[in-house]
């Protein structure tokens, strides 16, 4: 059990200057330059070479979640631009259909220009004029209340941010969102509405290379975890353990927990968000086989479960206790929410291969790298700076290979 009062952020740092960081999508997706870290050495290919550096018969795990249009613009009468970023429903079941009216986590840009009353914003959908308007409700600590209504009944807030909503593109993007980001802040699998920002180790996948890889018997598999805004939320405590994670909803089906239960190859898991999503199963398991009588909507993994939960079990018996609840349940889908920080020291129960981009220093995200690579983070991240990677959302990629994984080689 590692001492997680010994673990400072200061120690999670590197210097990342402003032209390193990606300012637009590469014309093509797979052309993004890719970074392999296998043995504790590092080299480098283009990812669309990536079909033939991944072990065959791979157990290849995307998260399909889609990015919705989450930034609203309003002007109040004064001129003043009030923007709105929709984080997620203000109760739990995101329903991006809902008519005449919406209550959401939001946050609000300019907000001291909006100290009451409510804001309007007209648009034409299908040729019919629509009017929308905006009232804060209450303000939270981190976020704001926002109640949205709007005159039309035949259409559903899934409609109106895709009329006037714009991409959420990360803060450290310092540009106004384009027509192009519609298309590239998106995952060519992305299917399932829910997102804020996107699972970006995914942006560097075409068809092309889907098709590829299950020519060379990739075992192609799906999960869903919501990405929220707080995947940005900088560690701003001296200590690790001081830091609060954001909590995400997760989606997987019963079948993929049979199917990773009865695995034998290499787990790889395509961005964070997808790492986080299937180590957090192994921890839902734990919960299960301690108190038998939670049901899915009591499932939750919290940010430190990992290093205060002493009871070990094997993974199989881990996901066995998720299956078993499911069947009792006669439900084919697992939701659950996760909070899960993985940190060095943290001993990984699924993922053997991690495909992702290149994270900002001193973040939950580089902790996750430093988790997986070891000390070698500082080398990985070195390299990537003096071979002109490009860094972040829209940057380029890495594939990692956990330390101590020689066993698949031969599978290549």
């Amino acid at each position: 059990m590692i001492n997680l009062q010994e673990l400072y952020i200061r120690d999670f740092n590197y210097e990342l200057p402003a032209e390193k960081i990606a300012q637009y999508p590469l014309e093509d997706r797979s052309a993004s330059k890719l970074l392999i870290y296998k043995d504790n050495s590092i080299s480098d290919s283009v990812f669309e070479n990536i079909s033939d550096i991944i072990p065959k018969d791979s157990f290849l795990v995307l998260n399909n979640t889609k990015v919705i249009q989450a930034r609203l613009h309003f002007h109040k009468s004064t001129g003043a631009l009030i923007e709105i970023f929709c984080l997620e429903p203000h109760h739990p079941e995101l329903n991006l259909n809902e008519k005449t009216g919406a209550v959401w986590k939001c946050f609000v840009g300019n907000v001291g220009k909006w100290k009451h009353g409510k804001l309007s914003k007209k648009f034409i959908h299908n040729s019919i004029e629509i009017e929308i308007t905006a009232e804060i409700l209450e303000r939270e600590k981190d976020y704001f209340i926002v109640k949205f209504k709007w005159n039309n009944e035949n259409i559903g807030l899934e409609d109106i941010l895709r009329d006037i909503g714009e991409t959420p593109l990360p803060p450290y993007i310092r540009r106004d969102s384009q027509d192009i980001d519609k298309n590239r802040y998106q995952t060519v699998y992305a299917e399932i509405d829910g997102s804020v920002a996107a699972p970006t180790a995914g942006l560097h996948f075409t068809d092309k290379i889907l098709k590829e890889l299950i020519k060379k018997n990739i075992d192609i598999n799906h999960i869903t975890l919501n990405v929220g805004a707080g995947t940005f939320k900088p560690v701003k405590c001296e200590k690790i353990i001081d830091h609060s994670m954001h909590y995400e909803k997760m989606t997987v089906s019963k079948d993929f927990l049979i199917k990773l239960q009865n695995n034998e190859n290499p787990v790889i898991a395509v961005g964070t968000t997808t790492l986080r999503t299937i180590e957090s199963l192994y921890w839902l398991g734990i919960k299960l086989s301690l108190n038998a009588g939670l049901s899915t909507d009591d499932l939750i993994v919290e940010q430190w479960d990992p290093y205060t939960i002493n009871t070990e079990i094997d993974r199989q018996t881990a996901l066995n206790f998720l299956i078993e609840m499911l069947n009792r349940e006669e439900k084919d889908y697992l939701t659950a929410e996760t909070g899960i920080i993985i940190a060095p020291g943290y001993n990984f129960k699924f993922a053997d291969i991690l495909v992702t981009n290149f994270h900002l220093p001193k973040s939950t995200l580089l902790l996750l790298i430093a988790a997986f690579t070891g000390n070698d983070w500082k080398n990985i991240y070195e390299f990537a700076l003096n071979n002109n990677f490009r860094f972040l959302s829209y940057g380029d990629s890495s594939i990692l290979y956990k330390q101590k994984l020689q066993e698949y080689e031969n599978k290549r």
